[in-house]
C-alpha cells in the first residue's frame, strides 16, 4: 500500500506514494471511535448502474480498452462537504444584490471529489472522513454510494453540522470563489478505531491524504518549505529532503503540470544541467498549434540546482487541453479530477507520458460543466479512449 496527498506529488520507490500539496494535510489516525460500517459490499454493485451521455462503448472496429488494474482499491482520508454552486455573470462589487444564471447543490471536498473520479474510472476506493446526522451529512452518503464509493469507514456525528461550501462561479473571468464552512465536531484521532483501520488498509494499493488537519499541515508544510527561486528547483529541493520519495508533481492550472522523476538508480553522468533552463528548452517544444494534451520530456540526466544540490533524474511537462472559451463552465474540483486519474493511471502502471496527458484531459473534462463532478469521465468515455489504448 503506498500513501498519497494531494500535488505537488511524490511517489516513493518499491511502491510507496506520497503527494504534497500547497494546502494542509490530513494524516491518518489510529483511534477508538465508533464508525459507520456496513454488513454488506453492495456499495460495490452502484459502478454498473452509473453511466453518463458521453460513456459510450467503443464500436466494434476501434481497439478495445485496456483491462482495469489488478489491484484497484485505494483508500482515501481527508475532507467532505456539501457544495452550493451559484454561477454568476460577473462577480458582484460590495453591496451589489445580483441574480445567479445556475445553481447546483452538490457533494464535494478534496478527498471526495478524487475518490469519485477515481471510481468512474473503475477503481474500488474506500473513505475514511466524517460528516454530522444532518440532511447536508445524508445528501453527501447518498451521492458517494450511489458512485460505488465505501463508505462503512466514515464517521458519522450524532449531533453538530456537515461542512459545506458557497461557491460563486464568474462566468466572465471563468474562476469561482469559495467560501467554507468546516463540520463540527472536527475528526480527531480518536474517532476511528486500530481496528477499523487495519480493514480499511486491508488489500489498499494506495492511500490518498487531501491534507484537511491543520495541525498536521503545519508540521509538513514546514518540513517541506523550501526557498528555492523556481518551481523546477522547489521540486528537486524536495527530492534532496525526501530521499525515498521518486517523483513529485505541480500542477499549474491552465498550463498543465511539470513533473520530476528520480531515477531508479543513480548512473553516472558526468555532465549537469541546470533544471531551469532544461525546464525553458523543454517549453520550447511545445506545440501551440495542439490543443489536445501532451507530455514532453527530457533524457536522463543529473539536474542541478544553484545553491539547493543535483539530481539523477528526467523532467516532464505535462500540457492543459485548450478549451474553447465556450466550453469552459467551471474549474471548480478540476484538481481533484487530475489527483483521481492520478490514482488510476498508478495502479494501471502507466509511465510518464502517459499517465500526465491523460490527467490533465480528466481534468478538462470536469470543467465543461458545473460543479466538481458533474463533468468527471466514466472509464468508457469516449474522450479518454485515445489516451487509455496509446503506449506507453
Amino acid at each position: 500500500m503506498s500513501p498519497l496527498c494531494s500535488p505537488p506529488t511524490a511517489i516513493t520507490p518499491n511502491s510507496p506514494v506520497s503527494l504534497y500539496s500547497r494546502s494542509n494535510l490530513l494524516s491518518l489516525f489510529a483511534s477508538s471511535s465508533t464508525t459507520r460500517h456496513k454488513t454488506d459490499n453492495s456499495w460495490r454493485n452502484f459502478k454498473a448502474k452509473m453511466s453518463s451521455p458521453s460513456a459510450l462503448a467503443p464500436s466494434d472496429s476501434s481497439p478495445p480498452l485496456p483491462p482495469l488494474p489488478e489491484n484497484p482499491t485505494v483508500l482515501g482520508c481527508g475532507g467532505l462537504s456539501m457544495d452550493l454552486l451559484a454561477a454568476v455573470e460577473a462577480y458582484p462589487e460590495p453591496d451589489d444584490k445580483i441574480r445567479s444564471t445556475s445553481l447546483k447543490i452538490q457533494g464535494g471536498g478534496n478527498v471526495g471529489n478524487a475518490l469519485t473520479c477515481a471510481a468512474r474510472l473503475g477503481l474500488n476506493p474506500r473513505l475514511i472522513s466524517k460528516i454530522a446526522d444532518d440532511s447536508q451529512g445524508r445528501g453527501i452518503l447518498e451521492e458517494l454510494e450511489a458512485d460505488g464509493i465505501d463508505t462503512s469507514f466514515l464517521v458519522v456525528s450524532k449531533e453538530g453540522n456537515s461542512p459545506f461550501t458557497y461557491v460563486i462561479v464568474d462566468n466572465q473571468t471563468k474562476t469561482r470563489t469559495c467560501i467554507h464552512t468546516p463540520g463540527f465536531p472536527p475528526m480527531i484521532p480518536d474517532d476511528i478505531s486500530k481496528s477499523s483501520l487495519f480493514s480499511a488498509l486491508d488489500g489498499v494499493r494506495l492511500a490518498y491524504f487531501d491534507v484537511r488537519l491543520p495541525a498536521t499541515a503545519l508540521v509538513v508544510g514546514h518540513e517541506a518549505w523550501t526557498e528555492a527561486s523556481s518551481v523546477p528547483s522547489a521540486l528537486l529541493s524536495m527530492l534532496l529532503r525526501l530521499p525515498n520519495v521518486r517523483f513529485v508533481i505541480v500542477t499549474l492550472g491552465g498550463d498543465g503540470c511539470i513533473m520530476l522523476q528520480r531515477s531508479v538508480t543513480e548512473g553516472d553522468q558526468s555532465e549537469e544541467m541546470d533544471i531551469d533552463n532544461l525546464l525553458e528548452s523543454l517549453n520550447q517544444r511545445k506545440d501551440s498549434n495542439t490543443t489536445i494534451p501532451t507530455c514532453i520530456s527530457s533524457a536522463e540526466t543529473k539536474l542541478r540546482a544553484n545553491g539547493i544540490g543535483t539530481v539523477s533524474g528526467r523532467l516532464f511537462i505535462g500540457t492543459a487541453e485548450k478549451i474553447p472559451p465556450s466550453e469552459l463552465v467551471d474549474t471548480t474540483g478540476a484538481g481533484d479530477a487530475f489527483i483521481g486519474a492520478i490514482l488510476y493511471a498508478i495502479c494501471a502502471g502507466m509511465q510518464p507520458e502517459k499517465m500526465l496527458p491523460f490527467a490533465t484531459q480528466v481534468a478538462a473534462c470536469s470543467c465543461r460543466a458545473l460543479g466538481a463532478r458533474t463533468g468527471l469521465p466514466h472509464h468508457t468515455d469516449p474522450r479518454l479512449a485515445p489516451f487509455l489504448r496509446q503506449t506507453p
